[in-house]
This record gives structure tokens, sequence and C-alpha cells, in this order.
């Protein structure tokens, strides 16, 4: 895969962030492709083709997906692109690596995804082990309801989504200490010694950004580096709190 890696980089072709091209990502035997056109992203497609057949492998067509991010309220209409004479499917959204990625790259989906989860894994600890000490539950509570995966990659969304996973989150501990329904939340975690969903966020924000920095990788480090990033944006966001509107005299 590596040399596939950098056949594909060394196209240049593609999309590309401050001269450095990012027309490729890859994870094991999970790769996309990005392309700022139809035409760019089918030379892609080739060269992955040609180095499939040199090397006696074979792509999937059935569980290849093609996205096409929309940056305003306008749509295309797409050329196909094909793979080994298949054309791919259009496709909405798709779940890349645990995260779901939207066409409008919007992350209320992947953040009622967490909610959904959260629920089930809430409701099995609060089930099963209901006549367990404070301390037993307070470990269970955060190694199964504290995980938030990809967390630290949400900068669109809206506030009814972010509000209605932190609701369950909160419930969710309420549910497992046989709390009251309206008890106060940010008292309830003080005293238990616990983050609450903000301090979460904000934790795997602060980390995701400080080893983005520190990280060799060239597309990294240059995504870290930009001010207009939607990850600093939302860092900032999050950790400086809002000016106050000016006084009138």
């Amino acid at each position: 895969m590596n040399e596939l890696i950098e056949e594909l980089s060394s196209t240049y072709v593609g999309c590309h962030v401050d001269g450095v091209y990012v027309n490729n990502l890859s994870y094991a035997d999970d790769m996309v492709l990005l392309s700022p056109s139809v035409g760019a992203l089918q030379r892609l497609v080739k060269t992955s083709e040609s180095y499939a057949v040199a090397h006696g492998l074979r792509y999937n067509t059935s569980k290849s997906e093609v996205i096409q991010f929309k940056a305003g309220p306008k749509s295309y209409k797409m050329t196909p692109v094909t793979l080994c004479g298949t054309a791919l499917k259009v496709v909405q959204k798709f779940k890349y690596l645990g995260h779901r990625v939207t066409e409008n790259m919007s992350d209320n989906d992947d953040m009622e995804r967490e909610r959904r989860a959260l629920c089930v894994r809430s409701n099995m600890l609060a089930r099963r082990f209901a006549r367990c000490s404070t301390e037993v539950k307070l470990t269970l509570f955060k190694a199964y309801c504290q995980t938030f995966y990809t967390c630290n990659l949400w900068v669109n969304f809206t506030q009814r989504a972010y509000n209605a996973l932190r609701v369950q989150y909160n419930n969710a501990f309420r549910v497992l200490f046989g709390l009251p329904r309206y008890c106060s939340a940010s008292t309830m975690f003080a005293e238990a010694h616990t983050d609450s969903f903000d301090a979460i966020v904000r934790k795997r924000c602060a980390s995701l950004l400080n080893r983005l920095r520190s990280s060799p990788n060239s597309i990294l480090s240059v995504l870290a580096q930009r001010w207009d990033s939607p990850l600093f944006a939302r860092w900032v966001r999050l950790h400086a709190p809002p000016l106050a509107a000016p006084r009138r005299f």
C-alpha cells in the first residue's frame, strides 16, 4: 500500500493545501481519494486500478462509494466515476473509520450516532450493575460512557444536536446512580469528581490539536498550522469566552 500511496501523491492531481497534495488518505486497507473535479478523481482511480492489476489485487466495487461535498446550497450532477468498469454509487453520507461523513460536512449525524450508542451502553450498565458500589459504578461510567469517539472532530453542528447528546450523558449518570431527574448536573459531577460533557469535549479538542502540531506527518502539520482551520476555530470557541458586547453611553 505504501507504493500506491507514493504513486498517487506523485501524480500531483487532486486536492492540495498550501502546496501539500492531499489526494489520498489511507489507514490499513481503507483508502479515500480526494479531488476537486470528477476528471481528476477518475485519473486517481485509474492509477489505483493499474496498481491493483500489477500486484494481483482486486477492488470490491460494491464497497466503494463516491460522495460530492457541497460548498453551498447548489448541487451539480456528477459524471459517473467508474472502478474496474463499474459505475460507483453516489451517496450522501458514509462511515469512514467509525466517523460519519456527510455531503454538507455536518456533524449532526455523527452526534446522533454517538447519542444512540451512549443510550444503549448506559441502559446496559444501569440494568446489570444496579447493586454495585458507587466506586464500581463510577469506574464503569468513565469506561463506557465517556468515550465519545471522534468528538474532537465535531466542528459543524447545530446546538440542538449538541444539547441532545449532552442531556443524554447527564441522564445516563443520573440513572446509573439513582439521582433525581432534575438534579443539578454541575453539582453531581463535581461531587463525583468526574468530568462533565463540556469538559470532556474541551479536553479532547485540546489533545487533538496538540497532537496535530507535534506530528511529523506533513499533511497533519500543514492543517494544524493554518489559522483558518475549523479545528483551531472550534478550540478557540471552547477555551476563549465570547467578547462582551460594547456598552453604549
